[in-house]
């Protein structure tokens, strides 16, 4: 029976899933099916009774008084975990938490955070936020917020207590660095969009775009305003090409995947999707309109390139429209169901695999660079990580993964320097653009018959 669904994405640590709205609908097996269903489900029926009894005896006999509830979540979650690394259940909190993340905004503060020694750290606030607006700085230090001691809860913890409703105030309680006292900032909380796209102009007449993620629905209108944007400053004819870095992307919705894909593109398919039966195969094609005008592309990619970002950059290496430059990506090439469970949370199931436009899955393999250059990490850096410098780490390497035949790879570094001087994959990108660095495979072109590495 087809599935009647509703797809999206939302990106994770390590990839991209597919979420289905819709519930399939359950088909009763026919009586006459035989005494092979009637065993296997008798013996279904006789280990679901085992659990029941090693539950039981968990309530009663533990040393102290276990949550049936958290005893459950957990039973649930082996369960998945066996099944391979994407599975996994969301309880009513995370769940809610990704509904926000593919919206793309919620009621907040518009700054970074990290945690570092106990406190949270701000990265940046971002643009035209009540954080910005209010004067507070990269580097400052969230002591307190409200009366509540910052110390003492997660980063997830401090960041529910910044997000509210729109126009409702907190106090956040500062410590700068160079001020003796500690700083008091009232502000009330907007709406902030999560920033996913970023540009910029490189060396005068190439056009530089980071998307950071795929992870909510504005991705593809952000990758639209950015090219617009780009070619009013460059001007129309004078751009060289475009630079679409996808870098440490983990991945998100797969229709903006799709719909950056088509970006790019006139014609032809951008990604298949292939459940365990033949019927819910599902084609995605390009809808025509290349908005770059055919300009040359060079699409980076690294170890932390995974899932949707791997669905991009295989459509347009697949179809020649653009050049892959960087190191190996991920290799994430799973599809992900999210079948919501009432006020339960939901399941984040594994039910299909993806392909490229030619037909390959990328599963445990990813995308091998037509330009492979790979990111050395500086001194310093190698010698705090030690042994943990060299190694890399992929699909292939996560406990469980799909299996993809006998020729997996396992990922490259994911390192990207904080400052483009220091970025040799970037500087490459834009040597082949100027023309002062070439390579075969640059540009790329649909009439060639192969790329050098």
């Amino acid at each position: 029976m087809m599935r009647r669904t509703s797809l999206f994405l939302f990106g994770v640590a390590a990839g991209a899933l597919v979420a289905v709205a819709a519930v399939q609908p359950r088909v009763l097996a026919p009586f006459f099916l035989g005494t092979a269903a009637e065993a296997a489900s008798s013996d279904t029926y006789k280990q679901l009774n085992l659990f029941g009894d090693v539950f039981e005896r968990v309530r009663t006999d533990y040393v102290e008084k276990p949550d049936d509830a958290k005893l459950i979540e957990s039973a649930i979650n082996g369960m998945l975990q066996s099944l391979d690394p994407h599975s996994s259940y969301m309880d009513a909190k995370n769940h809610r938490d990704m509904q926000v993340q593919t919206r793309g905004e919620f009621g907040g503060l518009g700054i970074e955070v990290i945690m570092e020694d106990g406190l949270v750290k701000v990265v940046t606030p971002m643009e035209d936020t009540p954080a910005s607006k209010a004067g507070i700085l990269s580097g400052d230090l969230i002591a307190k917020l409200d009366n509540d001691q910052v110390q003492g809860l997660t980063l997830n913890e401090a960041v529910d207590k910044m997000r509210g409703p729109v126009n409702t105030p907190i106090t956040l309680t500062i410590l700068r660095k160079g001020v003796e006292k500690p700083i008091e900032i009232k502000l009330v909380r907007d709406t902030i969009k999560i920033q996913t796209v970023r540009s910029r102009v490189e060396s005068d007449d190439i056009a530089y775009i980071r998307l950071n993620s795929f992870t909510n629905e504005q991705t593809y209108e952000g990758l639209k305003k950015a090219i617009d944007e780009l070619t009013a400053k460059i001007g129309p004819d004078k751009i060289k090409g475009y630079i679409l870095d996808l870098r440490n992307n983990p991945g998100g919705l797969l229709d903006q995947a799709v719909a950056v894909s088509d970006a790019f593109l006139e014609r032809g398919e951008i990604v298949s999707t292939r459940g365990r039966n033949a019927e819910e195969t599902q084609r995605f094609n390009a809808r025509g309109g290349d908005l770059t005008k055919g300009r040359p592309v060079i699409v980076m990619v690294n170890g932390g390139s995974a899932s949707a970002s791997e669905i991009v950059a295989g459509a347009l290496q697949d179809h020649k429209r653009a050049t892959v430059l960087g190191s190996r990506s991920f290799g994430k090439a799973s599809v992900q169901t999210i079948i919501p469970l009432g006020q339960n949370g939901a399941l984040r199931l594994t039910t299909a695999r993806y392909y490229t436009p030619s037909g390959r899955s990328i599963q445990a393999k990813g995308i091998e660079p037509d330009i492979v250059l790979v990111q050395d990490l500086p001194d310093e850096m190698k010698q705090k990580l030690g042994a943990a410098a060299d190694t890399t780490r992929g699909e292939a390497s996560l406990k469980g993964h799909l299996k993809n035949g006998d020729d997996e790879a396992t990922g490259s570094p994911s390192y990207v320097p904080p400052d483009p001087k220091d970025d040799t994959q970037l500087k490459l990108a834009v040597e082949l653009m100027k023309g002062t660095v070439k390579n075969a495979a640059f540009p790329a072109s649909p009439n060639k018959a192969s790329q050098a590495n």
